[in-house]
Parts: C-alpha cells; sequence; structure tokens
C-alpha cells in the first residue's frame, strides 16, 4: 500500500460547443463517431460525448492520493492539479510521476480503458515526455505498474462494467451526496467556470477509489481524519 499513486481524471470537450469546431475538425468528430451515435446528431453526441474522447476532449484535472506511515500514523495524502492550460497539468504530472512516483504503481478505476490512455494521449498532443508509467511501447503486461480495481472486480469476466459508485455502494464505503457527479463536469467547467469545485469532487472519488482498494485488498479502512489535503 505503501508505493500505490491512486488517481482520478476530469475531463472536458475540448471546445465548449460542436459549432465552435472548424468544418474539418466537425467532419472528424463525425467521422469518429458515426458508429457510436445511431440517429444522435454530432453537435448533441458533441456535448454528451466528446470528453471523453481524448482527440476531441481535454484534462481539466487529475487528482492524486498517496498512504503515508503506517498504525497510528498512517495518512493519506491528496494533491490535485487544475487548469485552463491542460499542458501545465500534465508536464506537472509528467514530472511528479518521474521524480517522486518513479517507483509506484498507479492505481485507478477503469484506468486502463480510460484514464491511462487518455493521458498518455493528450501528453503526445502536446509533446510532453511520457513518464515511464505511461510509455508502455515494448513492455510485457506484467512489466506495466498499471493497477484497475475495475478489472480486479471483473474476476476475468470481460463483459462486466461496474462503476466506482456502485461498488462503495456494494461495500458500504460512504461517499459524499452533496456535489456533482460526473455528468456535471462539463457543465461546471464550461458554464460556471469552477475548477475548484470540479478538483474537490475529483479528489472524493480518489479516496473513494483507495477505500474500494482496501477492500479488495482486506485493508483497514482509511477514515476522514486519515485524509490530508493539497500535499
Amino acid at each position: 500500500m505503501q508505493n500505490i499513486l491512486f488517481l482520478d481524471i476530469e475531463t472536458v470537450s475540448e471546445k465548449p460547443d460542436f459549432g465552435e469546431l472548424t468544418e474539418e475538425w466537425q467532419k472528424l468528430y463525425d467521422e469518429k463517431t458515426r458508429w457510436q451515435r445511431g440517429e444522435t446528431s454530432p453537435d448533441e453526441f458533441y456535448n454528451e460525448r466528446a470528453g471523453i474522447l481524448a482527440e476531441f476532449g481535454k484534462v481539466v484535472c487529475v487528482s492524486l492520493g498517496y498512504f503515508r506511515g503506517v498504525g497510528a500514523d498512517r495518512e493519506f495524502r491528496v494533491k490535485s492539479l487544475f487548469n485552463h492550460d491542460e499542458k501545465l497539468i500534465l508536464g506537472e504530472l509528467s514530472e511528479l510521476l518521474s521524480q517522486h512516483f518513479s517507483n509506484y504503481f498507479l492505481c485507478a478505476h477503469n484506468g486502463k480503458e480510460f484514464d491511462f490512455p487518455y493521458l498518455a494521449r493528450r501528453m503526445l498532443i502536446h509533446e510532453v515526455t511520457l513518464p515511464g508509467h505511461l510509455n508502455m511501447a515494448g513492455k510485457k503486461p506484467w512489466e506495466i505498474p498499471h493497477l484497475d480495481t475495475m478489472e480486479m472486480w471483473k474476476f476475468g469476466d470481460r463483459k462486466n462494467f461496474t462503476s466506482l459508485k456502485l461498488l462503495a455502494a456494494l461495500f458500504d464505503i460512504p461517499t459524499p451526496k452533496d456535489d456533482i457527479d460526473g455528468s456535471m463536469v462539463g457543465e461546471v467547467y464550461w458554464k460556471d467556470n469552477d475548477l475548484e469545485r470540479i478538483a474537490r469532487y475529483c479528489e472524493k472519488d480518489v479516496i473513494t477509489l483507495a477505500r474500494v482498494w482496501q477492500r479488495f485488498n482486506g485493508e483497514k479502512a482509511l477514515t476522514d481524519d486519515e485524509v490530508v489535503s493539497g500535499t
């Protein structure tokens, strides 16, 4: 547990509306999503789904958490990187991973399908150096330092998708219900311009993620008093 960095990201569409894309990029988005959206128009689908596509979205927040100490001295340190300038977030993340967490595993919920590849693709787009954690070229599966709580819950069942929220409910892990959910991040960003609110939401998911991982591994549950934010 001392060498795991828990991670969650929040993403939004790169532009607030489909109409702000150039004609070329509107066509590219249409081609990319045609098989997914069925009868839904590209502009409507853009507002709903562009944020989860690395080619048409951007990272606005990355929250990180890790354990320090043991027993009565144990604490869970949480830090968020958030900015309107995505390149600044990714550059700081790359530096943190390379210089301070090089020997850590990365853990995320559905991280292997979403968080990790999304971060790697956006780093390449911005010409940010890929840290070893995300540079998987030529590596064997067991050499990649990724942990995924959704994969752990699958137990080999490739068809199963279970949200972090559902796992928390199944494990009776308390989660805050007084704030936004993932479907509201784009609106909070583009309409309210409230990055700090998004960061608070992202940090809560990281804390929940750590508690879910503990449940899988029979660890004593993290308490609110053990959480130290901003470090």
